[in-house]
């Protein structure tokens, strides 16, 4: 069943480096400016991915520029959680540090358990793959929640 978009939402993983910065562009290419979307990561102590980024690109979204940043970073930068209507953890940790820190506030937080593919594969097209599956479920989540992409 889909739902109508929220105003604002906030992907979260681990490093914001390979997980919600793929559901960040993903969502910003399928919904447009319908909605504000950020992400965020538990740390942010890891460059986006390399691989993160060729996958997306396949798909003609640019993530070369993004910079990760921490929920702490976001907190330093004046960005207050609390301001997103939807929360969504692609990892057991954001999901964790999400429901801590939106404790006190009437928000919604989501966990869709997307596999982490770093490390999966020996060759680069191994591991491309193992991006792909994991763009892919990011996609499949995100259209049975949000209906099919806007037309472009």
């Amino acid at each position: 069943m889909t739902a109508e978009l929220p105003h604002s939402v906030l992907f979260c993983c681990d490093h914001n480096a390979v997980r919600s910065p793929m559901a960040e562009g993903l969502m910003k290419k399928f919904y447009g400016t319908d909605s504000y979307v950020q992400s965020a990561g538990v740390k942010s102590d890891m460059e986006i991915d390399g691989f993160s980024v060729a996958v997306c690109e396949e798909m003609g979204i640019a993530l070369h520029r993004h910079r990760s940043r921490s929920f702490d970073d976001m907190k330093d930068w004046g960005d207050d959680i609390s301001s997103y209507d939807l929360v969504i953890a692609l990892s057991p940790a954001s999901q964790r540090q999400a429901l801590e820190m939106t404790r006190c506030y009437h928000l919604d937080v989501e966990y869709w358990p997307i596999m982490d593919p770093t490390g999966i594969g020996e060759t680069r097209e191994e591991k491309l793959d193992a991006y792909r599956q994991t763009r892919d479920q990011i996609i499949a989540r995100m259209t049975a929640r949000f209906g099919p992409p806007k037309e472009c």
